[in-house]
């Protein structure tokens, strides 16, 4: 796969552009920078980035050329077309990323082999015109200086670092200084500006202080520094002074920058050596994850945002385009992670049915063929988009530190579905029915090869009937790749009010791309049609199958040889997932540059912006929250529902949609979530269907939230529902009120992300609609977080009674505890037994070498439930954009 250790990271920037020109022609000037990046090498394999920028005229497509110095071959590669003649290397434009505006930058990849030396290539060339360079940089054993973060945000009156450090040991002191350029000369380097290296701490990071005096002015100055060394390729830094002497919001735009610097500082453990987000810095957290260094699409589509607002605030678009560079080379499977590139799949066959059952003791179930699945009508319509059947979206979850294991044992003679290396692999856990929490699954690796678990079979007998292994399996998130999207429109609005959206133009084509295939979110799982009550109903034709909602899931898989491949959507959806600024802006009404290339695909979006506004409307109880949504699969298996249950389309309510423990709608998090983005629609467009859903839900929420003295607050945090919608609804007019639905809010919280969420969504709504309350409950939210402020972000104490279930042996009739069939017996990779009788923590006893583990011990042997201050990566995000969000808003505070 296209991933994986940076650890031995070799850099080559070939700098120089050459421009050139026919003599008496009207060609276009070609001119280019290339960097190439090695992002692994085992001694036989290895990878590597290939990032090229336009500094010449814009280029309708491209073609780059390269010859390799050794035995070097390209065996996979990814965003481009590659071939290689000899020792000549070709990478072709795509069809969606062969336009590239002056000044655009992207980045194209590949794995390949060699044997004997693996020195970088020394020159390369955009359709024939040589980028020049200064020679080859370091190969990974060669020395160079590395430095993270490469840009700094500086809070005027105060400081930020950067960390310096050398690749290898060297035979002798190394010095390394630190001299600022031309610039904002407020901004200077006040120690580390010369670092000693030895070859004892060689490979310790020494920290460099960057600090910004107070001045009169109001702009955000810059200042580069150049990290240099005799001998060595120096490294540019970039500093950008955070002012504070304009209008109050300054104060929470510099809340922003030093939340932001915490975040990217690597002493505070928020990224992997990949760059990679973790789910948390603390390791010992069971949620949606089941390990905090597990990561997954909800923290990159966060990250994607976080950079956004840094874009805005900073004007540097670099880490933006980064972020979404390295979400697509590690959890968004590529070709060679979709083995056979789903070239048999069967659009009028797309998967064979599974039932689902209540509980986890019900599986494995068997495979009912005689049960008729639907028509896919996407699949024939992107592959004429796009060139081939290959799923362009993210995978849900990463083991990111290969915590469980299963990259053991792959590397130069180990291959799985193009992955040879250890870390950074993609895993599972869900799959058995809405009451299986994450204290009843068993977590397995989505390329299945048989090499852990039941022997010969690994994992998939736990699920199907006679599943085995040689195959491949990914799940989307649809929430994630929209939230993606809805980053990507922030960004080209704030880049383009700078004049920088050029910088954007790839990135942004990549997302119109994802939302292409956040289509397949919209459909029924096994594609029926709406209303079905029993597996044999009326299967889909066309788009019949389409709630037009983005529905819990959609997921793929195959054989691993190419023999088979299949696909599914999802039977319910859920008010949490909708996301209705990003339907508006892949709908024709929105930006050009964010439309999906499918013929039908903006009209798509265009039905589910209008689909999403009436589920909120259908869904919204006499107080005000948002209830739950609905399912066209009662029960999982498409039993009839109860009678009376109304309907939205034909899918029926469900105020507990897709799982039960603990129930899905439960948490408030879910509406502050959801209704941020109908507040941020709502601001962009002025549309009334928004405006009266926001008018509703906004005072129900503020008359369940209490401000004390000292910045205290107290938001909602669990729910109950009870009754339905007063009425089914199929479109004509608007669903009208629920005085029958009710939510009662059974207790509170000062927890800060959700808090965060919730004064983004009270920020934007006053914004726009003048709400003077509104705009102080989120002021007084966002105050109230920052008291809660530590090193490492804003974080409080949380007390886990959820941990007795650690130890929980499996109990049908209380639904809790880990079950394995009877005739299933298997290993996990660090050789933990997998069978019946066992718990939770059996399968994973690493957990037992956690430093936080001795809490849940004595916990578990009779004391008090334990207390753990944790800081996740989304809600940390969420803090620092609550803060750019209202700074920027409300300029005069």
């Amino acid at each position: 796969m296209r991933h994986r250790l940076l650890a031995a990271l070799a850099v080559l920037v070939l700098s120089i552009s050459t421009a050139l020109a026919g003599a008496g022609t009207a060609m276009a000037a070609v001119a280019c920078s290339v960097t190439y990046v090695k992002s692994w090498d085992s001694g036989g394999g290895f990878g590597a980035n290939v990032t090229i920028t336009n500094t010449g005229d814009p280029l309708t497509s491209w073609r780059l050329t390269y010859t390799w110095p050794g035995s070097q071959q390209v065996t996979q590669g990814w965003q481009a077309n590659w071939s290689q003649s000899g020792q000549n290397v070709t990478a072709t434009s795509l069809s969606y990323n062969g336009s590239q505006a002056t000044g655009a930058q992207w980045t194209i990849g590949f794995n390949g082999s060699y044997s004997g030396t693996n020195t970088n290539p020394t020159t390369f060339a955009i359709n024939g015109v040589t980028c020049g360079g200064s020679g080859p940089g370091p190969d990974p054993g060669q020395q160079a200086i590395q430095v993270s973060p490469a840009a700094v945000i500086v809070p005027e009156g105060s400081s930020a670092t950067y960390g310096v450090r050398l690749a290898k040991q060297p035979s002798a002191n190394v010095t390394v200084t630190s001299t600022a350029g031309s610039g904002d000369a407020d901004l200077t380097v006040t120690s580390g500006a010369s670092l000693t290296f030895t070859s004892a701490n060689w490979n310790t990071v020494q920290n460099v202080t960057v600090s910004a005096a107070q001045d009169s002015d109001t702009t955000n100055g810059t200042r580069p520094i150049t990290v240099a060394s005799t001998g060595l390729t120096s490294v540019a830094v970039t500093a950008t002074e955070a002012d504070d002497d304009a209008p109050q919001s300054n104060s929470y735009l510099t809340e922003f920058t030093n939340q932001y610097n915490k975040l990217k500082d690597p002493a505070n453990g928020y990224f992997s050596p990949e760059g990679i987000p973790y789910h948390s810095v603390e390791t010992l957290i069971v949620e949606a994850p089941d390990q905090g260094h597990e990561t997954t699409s909800e923290a990159f589509s966060f990250w994607l945002w976080l950079e956004a607002q840094y874009g805005r605030v900073t004007g540097n678009w670099a880490p933006f385009n980064n972020a979404w560079n390295v979400m697509e080379q590690y959890i968004i499977p590529s070709a060679a992670g979709q083995p056979g590139g789903s070239s048999t799949y069967n659009p009028s066959d797309p998967a064979d049915y599974a039932p689902e059952k209540p509980q986890p003791s019900g599986y494995p179930v068997a495979l009912d063929t005689g049960v008729v699945a639907g028509q896919d009508p996407l699949a024939n319509e992107l592959q004429s988009t796009y060139g081939n059947r290959n799923i362009y979206g993210m995978h849900w979850l990463l083991d990111v530190d290969d915590v469980y294991g299963y990259g053991t044992g792959r590397g130069a003679s180990l291959s799985e579905c193009g992955d040879n290396t250890k870390r950074v692999t993609y895993i599972n856990t869900f799959q058995r029915g809405p009451q299986e929490s994450t204290w009843e699954t068993v977590a397995h690796p989505s390329c299945e090869t048989g090499r852990y678990g039941k022997s010969g079979a690994g994992y998939p007998p736990l699920f199907i009937q006679g599943g085995g292994a040689n195959q491949w399996r990914y799940t989307n998130a649809p929430d994630a790749d929209a939230r993606a999207v809805q980053a990507a429109y922030w960004a080209l609005t704030w880049a383009t009010a700078q004049g920088k959206q050029a910088q954007l133009s790839t990135t942004l084509s990549k997302a119109a791309k994802m939302g292409d295939f956040l289509r397949y979110s919209f459909y029924d799982k096994y594609f029926k049609n709406p209303g079905c009550t029993s597996p044999s109903c009326t299967p889909g034709t066309g788009k019949s199958s389409s709630s037009y909602l983005l529905t819990w899931y959609y997921a793929w898989g195959g054989d691993n040889g190419g023999a088979w491949a299949w696909r599914v959507g999802s039977s319910s959806w859920h008010q949490g997932y909708q996301n209705p600024l990003a339907a508006w802006v892949l709908s024709p009404s929105g930006p050009a540059s964010l439309r999906p290339q499918s013929p039908t695909a903006a009209s798509d979006w265009q039905t589910s912006l209008n689909r999403q506004l009436d589920s909120y409307l259908w869904l919204q109880s006499a107080e005000g929250g948002i209830a739950g949504g609905a399912t066209n699969s009662w029960n999982g298996s498409y039993a009839a529902p109860p009678a009376g249950t109304p309907s939205f389309y034909g899918w029926a309510y469900d105020q507990q949609p897709v799982y039960h423990d603990p129930p899905s709608n439960r948490w408030f998090g879910f509406q502050a979530w959801s209704l941020e983005r109908v507040a941020e629609y709502y601001y962009v467009t002025g549309d009334a269907k928004a405006k009266s859903i926001l008018d509703k839900w906004v005072p129900w929420a503020l008359a369940n939230t209490t401000f004390g003295a000292g910045g205290n607050y107290r938001i909602p945090n669990d729910m109950t529902w009870t009754g339905a919608p007063a009425a089914s609804y199929s479109g004509g007019g608007v669903p009208g009120p629920n005085p029958g639905l009710h939510v009662t809010v059974v207790n509170t919280t000062n927890d800060v992300g959700v808090a965060a969420a919730y004064a983004r969504t009270l920020a934007w709504y006053a914004a726009k609609s003048g709400s003077a309350t509104a705009k102080a409950g989120a002021k007084n939210l966002i105050d109230g977080i920052l008291t809660h402020k530590d090193a490492k972000g804003a974080a409080v104490s949380e007390t886990r009674e959820d941990y007795n279930r650690f130890d929980d042996p499996h109990n049908d009739a209380t639904n809790t505890g880990l079950y394995i069939p009877p005739d299933y017996t298997g290993t996990m990779p660090n050789g933990d037994v997998i069978s019946s009788g066992k718990t939770f923590l059996d399968i994973r006893s690493f957990y037992k070498q956690d430093p936080d583990w001795s809490k849940v011990q004595s916990y578990l042997n009779g004391g008090s439930a334990p207390s753990f201050t944790y800081h996740r990566f989304w809600a940390q995000a969420d803090i620092a954009m609550a803060a750019a969000d209202y700074g920027t808003l409300f300029p005069n505070g």
